[in-house]
C-alpha cells in the first residue's frame, strides 16, 4: 500500500499545529490531510474499510469519546506529556521523533488482526487494569476481585508485557484512552 492511499483528518483547534501536521504528512508521507473544524458525525465519518488516520488533541479526544473510542486504533493523540502509548505523540518532541512515531503508526494500520488478538487483554486483565487506573494498590485489587496477591502480580506482569506500559500512571492513561474507564470513574474513586 502506498502511503498516499491513507486519508488523514486533523481535528486540532490550533492553526499553527494543523499547518505543521499537514506539512509533515505531505512532505514525509505523501498524505494530503483534511482539516475538520466542526463536531464529528459518527454515522457519516470514515468507512471502516477505508485506510485513515485521525489526529486530535487529548482534550478533544476526551470530550468526544463516543466518536473516538471506536476509532482508537486509527487516532493519533497530541499531548504535552510523554507516553509509552504508540498512538500518543508529545508535541514538544523534535521533528525526527515525531516523524518516526507517525511512521510506526502508519505501519501499524496494516497489522493483521491475528497479531492484534494475540496482544489483547483478557477480561480479568481488564478488571485489574481498571482498578489500577482507579488508584488501587495490589492488595486492594486482590481483595476486590477475590483473587490472591500473587495472581494480581501475575496479571499486572501480563498487562505490562502486552501493552509495553510499565507505570501505573501510563496504565491509567491507557485505560482512559481506550474506554476501559471514564472520567466519572476516576472522580468517584477519588471521592
Amino acid at each position: 500500500m502506498r502511503k498516499n492511499d491513507i486519508n488523514a483528518y486533523i481535528f486540532v483547534p490550533d492553526s499553527i499545529t494543523t499547518i505543521g501536521l499537514k506539512y509533515l504528512l505531505r512532505e514525509y508521507f505523501e498524505i494530503d490531510a483534511i482539516t475538520i473544524n466542526q463536531p464529528l458525525d459518527n454515522d457519516s465519518f470514515c468507512d471502516s474499510s477505508q485506510m485513515y488516520l485521525i489526529i486530535t488533541t487529548s482534550q478533544l479526544f476526551a470530550s468526544n469519546l463516543d466518536f473516538f473510542i471506536p476509532r482508537r486504533s486509527r487516532t493519533i493523540i497530541l499531548s504535552e506529556e510523554n507516553s509509552d502509548d504508540t498512538f500518543i505523540i508529545n508535541i514538544h518532541c523534535d521533528e525526527s521523533t515525531i516523524i518516526d512515531k507517525i511512521e510506526r503508526i502508519i505501519a501499524s494500520i496494516n497489522i493483521p488482526t491475528e497479531s492484534m488478538r494475540q496482544s489483547s487483554l483478557t477480561q480479568r486483565e481488564i478488571d485489574v487494569l481498571r482498578l489500577i487506573a482507579k488508584g488501587y494498590i495490589n492488595k486492594e485489587i486482590a481483595e476486590k476481585l477475590n483473587i490472591s496477591f500473587n495472581t494480581v502480580l501475575s496479571h499486572r506482569k501480563n498487562i505490562t508485557t502486552k501493552l509495553g506500559i510499565k507505570s501505573a500512571s501510563g496504565l491509567g492513561f491507557y485505560a482512559i484512552m481506550n474506554g476501559y474507564i471514564s472520567e466519572s470513574d476516576l472522580t468517584n474513586s477519588l471521592a
